[in-house]
């Protein structure tokens, strides 16, 4: 049986993370770091923006097919795209949903963008974590599951090794429930062995070797956070705050928040790996009724199981 339940505790963090980190643009930057320092939370409402919108066409898809069917999943996800394309979808979704909305084979879509490398943005990373949860008991299933569902959007090998790799740290996540979680440097490491060379692979190495006591503001000028919109300048950070903070979602959050650069995708990425793990049990009330609903399939589905 799939771990269904840790699933949909990854998609609601997920979703909560990418809508606090969205909140957080519209501080101004001179007052961004004293209300960081103060922990302000944002005024409601928080939306959610394309990770979380992704990340629910792929767990819906998971539902009815129990597995990634790239033909399927890339109409679904053009389909999403169709339907909401206002959710701060990147300059290469637009291009790429569109296409393949309009009839095109996504295959040639995909390998096509960038002089036929394909994008290596973080894409098919921030919405990857509940399918982590979801196969979480078989790595290598994880690491299959995660690279099929990242080429459908995402061609170049940077992004689908950073799928592969916030898939399973996510699952390493879950596998860790009810028990002492593995330490930071163990689970980076662990992640890492399992990718192929890459820049992800060398990121989540040099996150590995990071002093216990190192800064928030070090790790994400050494590692990135995502201002360059790639997943090597965004995966081996979130993982590396995920990993120092696998029993407190509300504490990975704010830890994420403090690399700045893109911070729906580094929040996302971040809680959906932890509330893999923890759910969102100690996430304060008054964040989750800031946070816009998310269908009530998947309420359904919770109860459910």
């Amino acid at each position: 049986m799939r771990t269904a339940v840790p699933a949909l505790d990854s998609l609601r963090g997920l979703a909560l993370g990418d809508a606090f980190g969205d909140r957080w643009f519209s501080v101004p930057a001179d007052e961004a770091p004293a209300d960081l320092a103060a922990r302000a939370v944002r005024p409601a409402p928080w939306h959610w923006t394309d990770d979380t919108a992704m990340a629910l066409v792929l767990v819906r898809h998971l539902t009815v097919h129990g597995e990634v069917r790239q033909d399927a999943l890339a109409g679904e996800f053009a389909a999403e795209y169709a339907r909401e394309y206002q959710r701060k979808y990147g300059p290469s979704m637009h291009r790429v949903l569109r296409g393949i909305g309009s009839g095109g084979d996504w295959r040639a879509i995909t390998s096509g963008q960038f002089e036929g490398q394909g994008s290596y943005g973080n894409g098919a990373a921030m919405r990857v974590a509940p399918l982590g949860a979801w196969f979480a008991e078989d790595l290598d299933e994880v690491a299959r599951q995660a690279e099929l569902q990242a080429l459908t959007t995402h061609f170049h090998p940077e992004a689908v090794a950073g799928a592969v790799a916030v898939a399973l740290a996510t699952a390493l996540a879950v596998r860790s429930r009810g028990l002492r979680p593995p330490g930071r440097a163990e689970l980076l490491t662990e992640v890492a062995d399992r990718l192929p060379d890459s820049d992800v692979r060398s990121g989540l190495r040099i996150a590995a070797r990071f002093p216990e006591h190192t800064s928030v503001r070090h790790a994400a000028g050494v590692l990135g956070s995502g201002l360059m919109i790639s997943a090597p300048d965004t995966v081996p950070f979130a993982l590396w705050s995920a990993a120092g903070h696998l029993d407190s979602l509300p504490e990975a959050l704010w830890h994420t928040l403090a690399g700045w650069g893109d911070m729906d995708t580094t929040c996302a990425i971040a809680a959906g790996v932890v509330a893999g793990r923890t759910g969102l049990s100690d996430v304060p009330a008054r964040w989750l009724a800031a946070c816009e609903e998310l269908p009530g399939w998947i309420a359904e589905a919770t109860t459910a199981r």
